[in-house]
């Protein structure tokens, strides 16, 4: 009778398989070679969430290679990546419009608020008599920027350069109290550091509030490129754990298990 009952009971996955998805067994060898090429190291002491996470990961993906596959925008038997990659293609060429960049500016513009800024040019001298040298022509009227170009030791870019505006977190404590002191125009008193004396001129200071959309335009486009794509991954996932079967065997892997496919139903029979 026992012999009879396991003969006819459903046999046990071998040791090294970890999950079936439809007819076909995955072995743990291969989700270790997907540890390993994310970099992933098992024997570090990751916890069994990060690990149930990332074999969620691994067996989404393996669910999208089939897809891709059953779609005929990717090989039987491809790579992963290169399986996503064709299943967003559609997304991933699809434009962000003017208009969605704007919406989400109006939306989120307090996410945008910038500090007080100033723009400033340096002026870097060696040594005490270079320096004096250069507050007399100053003093004649010499433009601070021709003496920074002729006289200076770095270029008058080496802290940000006209065109960019920093905060006070941008500078060094002792050159930002200097130089948010000054108003347009002014030029600092002389500081003296390990490389020599730094003289600086603000150009312009700017008052704090949310950044213009132009300067921003490109940092959200990027956000609603990868939102957009981040959806489109979701459906696809969705569809492909609703289209296969997956069915895991919890008992042969070395992690307590706390991901999706634990609640996976058994494929069917008959």
């Amino acid at each position: 009778m026992l012999v009879l009952a396991a003969c006819g009971g459903e046999q046990p996955p071998a040791p090294d398989i970890l999950a079936q998805i439809g007819d076909e067994p995955v072995a743990y060898t291969a989700f270790e070679r997907y540890l390993a090429e994310n970099s992933v190291d098992p024997d570090l002491g990751w916890g069994s969430d990060v690990l149930s996470g990332l074999l969620d990961q691994f067996l989404d993906e393996e669910l999208l290679r089939r897809l891709a596959a059953a779609r005929g925008v990717a090989a039987p038997g491809g790579g992963r990546r290169v399986a996503v990659q064709a299943l967003l293609a559609g997304a991933a060429a699809e434009p962000v419009a003017d208009d969605e960049v704007a919406a989400y500016y109006r939306r989120n513009r307090r996410q945008f608020e910038l500090p007080e800024r100033v723009r400033v040019r340096q002026l870097l001298l060696a040594d005490a008599d270079s320096l004096a040298a250069a507050q007399a022509e100053l003093a004649a009227g010499a433009p601070f920027e021709t003496l920074a170009e002729r006289l200076s030791l770095v270029p008058v870019e080496s802290i940000g350069g006209v065109g960019s505006a920093l905060s006070r977190d941008d500078l060094p404590p002792t050159f930002a109290d200097a130089i948010f002191e000054l108003e347009p125009g002014e030029v600092s008193e002389p500081i003296a550091t390990d490389y020599g004396f730094h003289l600086f001129e603000v150009v312009e200071r700017l008052p704090a509030g949310p950044a213009e959309l132009p300067a921003v335009a490109a940092e959200i486009r990027e956000t609603l490129r990868r939102d957009r794509l981040d959806g489109a991954l979701a459906r696809l996932v969705e569809e492909a754990r609703e289209r296969y079967n997956v069915r895991l065997f919890e008992r042969n892997l070395p992690f307590n298990y706390q991901g999706h496919y634990s609640d996976a139903p058994p494929p069917a029979t008959g």
